[in-house]
């Protein structure tokens, strides 16, 4: 047979991987190639187990480690979460309706009114009323989520996030991590304003102050009891129900719990009213109330605001327009916030008015009181503008001013160069000070009840007096001279010390303390003659009171302020009052005839610098041993002023008398008052001239002295 006819096999690709479970006949495998396929699959699946045998080993102990890691770490993951929830369900079921969380003031408010109804002061903690998210300012509702939690709307109550960033913040300024910014969300501080819903109880707490700052406290283990309960009030309440409560608990300086109270304390409106500027002032404040209340810096305030406006316009609150126009027209204060007129004559209301209504009072309550804005202002300007005028600059020097009329109502206070303050220290009803001369007035009533005429005469010459344990006493006048013989008139003009002396020993020295008891000066009386001189004590207002019982006729005077106490929305008062004026002390007669000897004392006497151009006035100067106080108490037909000056420290005033710049006070106090009104006579009775003046007899009246005092009256008048 030929090669070309030889069958050729077909041509097909070699097997090389064979069929399951087949192997490959020995006549199909390659010649020569036996022992070398043999060796080289020896040699691959030696290496592959001899380089695999320690990446393996480390493969399966990481991995075992992973597995030992992973499963503690999810069941201890499981045991907190369990925890967690837990503790947020337990949370969740103490939780109150939301309506019970709005007001939770451990105390409550009082609001005074001037004589004409218009607010002057707040006391106590002010709520204002309920404002929620729905029904506030959009502006204020937006300041303060841009303000103090930008994704409130995004969180669960906490924000990791915030926090990472807080104490980020707080290392890289060199505080501990939980020092100083805390990453707190509002939710977060609501929960903090609730104390974690431990309400105050007075018999566990020390005072409100010391709840409260076991309430803000910022440990660890406190941090993670807040977020709990932030995380059970998510889950409890809405977004804008947290909201709400945080808007109505947040304290925001001068006594306002709430946004409400706050804009109507600042700016005399509603927190639905407020302006973009004035929702940035009052969101300006949530980071330190007192401080930023612009009740005590209108300018820092002002400052806080504008970097609470830059936040709103970065995060889209406010267009560009919106904010340059807040920035150049900041929040002003409303008129009556910004004169905080009266923080004397308030806090005198506060301390004098029934304690459960006005210092622990737990309920909202309004007072009327007898204030004038007008008066008072009227004396604080008098006293700013003696002090910038006439007193050198650096004095400690201070000075008080009352203002009332005839029946006790109190017009004005001022209890110190420092006009616009609230719970300092009141000269005009705290400081107990020597009378000096400007207690003869007393001296001289006596002697006028007794029936004595002001145109009887004593001598005024050298004289003392034994004083049982004390020695002989001898008293001077001021001028260190001696005027003879004088009318009772002329020695209260001109503030003569032996004749008031004399008089009161003849008037009896007994008689003179019941009569300035009487008329209302409460103090300790001093027991010796020196009581003539104004050696006791009292205080400005007692001291006014009772000068407005000489000008009312007579009679007694309660100095009052309170006129109408109600309960918030009631229409019914509680308390009612309409006049100061009590019993009748002495005769009418002899009040008109004293404040005729008065009225001589400021047109003819010591009291000259106190003339008012038009005006007729009765008063009396009084200086003090060493001129550590000085006064001048005077009266129109309407208003009676009483003016003191001193050192809080008892340090002599260098130059100054009452009939100095008591006096001028006093009179730059009564231009301004009586400024558009018209002069009305003083009620005063001029006396009968006397029918024997060298030789005064003085009447009998019913319960008067006893027959042996008129040989005293010889020994010291003169006379046969």
């Amino acid at each position: 047979m030929t090669e070309s006819k030889r069958r050729k096999p077909r041509l097909v690709a070699d097997k090389r991987y064979p069929s399951k479970g087949r192997k490959p006949s020995a006549s199909k495998r390659p010649a020569g190639k036996k022992s070398t396929a043999r060796k080289t699959t020896t040699r691959k699946t030696t290496r592959k187990r001899s380089g695999g045998k320690s990446g393996g080993i480390f493969r399966r102990f990481f991995r075992w480690i992973w597995r030992l890691v992973w499963g503690l770490t999810w069941r201890v993951g499981a045991i907190v979460a369990m925890l967690i929830a837990l503790a947020v369900g337990i949370v969740y079921t103490s939780l109150p309706d939301v309506n019970a969380l709005l007001d939770g003031r451990a105390r409550g408010s009082v609001t005074l009114l001037d004589r004409e109804g218009k607010v002057f002061a707040w006391r106590g903690d002010q709520f204002g009323g309920v404002i929620t998210a729905d029904t506030v300012s959009p502006h204020l509702k937006n300041a303060v989520i841009a303000t103090e939690d930008k994704r409130f709307y995004r969180h669960f109550g906490v924000s990791p996030r915030g926090v990472a960033s807080a104490v980020r913040i707080n290392l890289s300024e060199g505080r501990g991590p939980l020092s100083g910014h805390g990453g707190s969300t509002i939710t977060q501080q609501t929960a903090k304003l609730l104390c974690l819903g431990v309400p105050y109880d007075p018999t566990e707490w020390e005072s409100e102050a010391a709840y409260e700052a076991d309430c803000r406290q910022g440990s660890l283990w406190r941090k993670a009891k807040e977020a709990t309960y932030a995380i059970a009030m998510e889950v409890k309440y809405s977004k804008d129900e947290v909201l709400t409560i945080y808007l109505n608990r947040a304290f925001l300086g001068a006594g306002a719990r709430g946004f409400e109270a706050a804009s109507q304390r600042y700016f005399g409106k509603s927190a639905a009213e407020v302006s973009p500027a004035e929702a940035a002032m009052l969101a300006g404040l949530l980071v330190a109330p007192t401080r930023y209340a612009p009740t005590n810096s209108l300018q820092r305030s002002q400052d806080r605001a504008r970097l609470v406006i830059g936040l709103m316009e970065d995060q889209g609150y406010l267009t560009s327009a919106q904010a340059s126009e807040a920035r150049a027209r900041p929040a002003q204060l409303s008129d009556a916030a910004a004169a905080r007129a009266g923080g004397y004559f308030a806090d005198w209301v506060m301390a004098s008015g029934p304690e459960f209504f006005t210092r622990n009072t737990t309920e909202d309550v309004v007072i009327r009181t007898t204030m004038d804005q007008r008066i008072q202002t009227s004396a604080e300007e008098a006293l700013q503008f003696i002090f910038q005028e006439k007193v050198r600059e650096g004095s400690k020097a201070q000075a008080a001013i009352v203002v009332m009329s005839a029946d006790g109502a109190v017009r004005a206070m001022v209890g110190g160069r420092k006009t616009r303050v609230s719970g300092a220290f009141n000269r005009a009803t705290q400081a107990l000070r020597q009378t000096g001369s400007s207690f003869k007035p007393f001296v001289y009533a006596t002697a006028l009840e007794l029936g004595y005429s002001p145109y009887d005469t004593v001598m005024d010459e050298p004289y003392c007096v034994n004083i049982p344990g004390s020695g002989q006493w001898c008293p001077k006048n001021y001028t260190n001279k001696y005027y003879g013989r004088v009318t009772l008139a002329d020695a209260l003009k001109n503030s003569l010390n032996i004749p008031a002396v004399k008089v009161a020993e003849i008037s009896g020295l007994d008689n003179v303390r019941t009569i300035a008891s009487g008329f209302g000066i409460a103090s300790d009386l001093a027991q010796g003659p020196a009581l003539a001189l104004g050696a006791s004590e009292s205080t400005l207002i007692e001291m006014t009171g009772a000068y407005a019982g000489i000008l009312n006729g007579g009679s007694q005077v309660e100095p009052y302020g309170l006129t109408e106490l109600k309960l918030l929305g009631d229409d019914t008062p509680v308390m009612v009052t309409t006049t100061g004026i009590g019993e009748r002390v002495i005769n009418d007669v002899a009040a008109k005839q004293l404040t005729w000897m008065m009225e001589r004392v400021v047109s003819e006497g010591t009291g000259g610098r106190a003339k008012l151009p038009g005006w007729q006035v009765a008063g009396k100067t009084g200086t003090t041993q060493a001129a550590r106080d000085a006064w001048f108490i005077g009266f129109t037909a309407d208003y009676v002023t009483g003016v003191w000056m001193g050192y809080d420290d008892n340090t002599p005033l260098s130059g100054v008398t009452g009939g100095g710049l008591p006096a001028e006070i006093w009179k730059e106090t009564m231009l301004r008052v009586t400024e558009g009104m018209t002069p009305t006579p003083l009620p005063m009775m001029i006396p009968e001239p006397p029918v024997q003046v060298a030789q005064p007899k003085p009447r009998r009246r019913q319960g008067g002295f006893a027959e042996d005092i008129n040989n005293l009256l010889k020994n010291i008048f003169g006379g046969n």
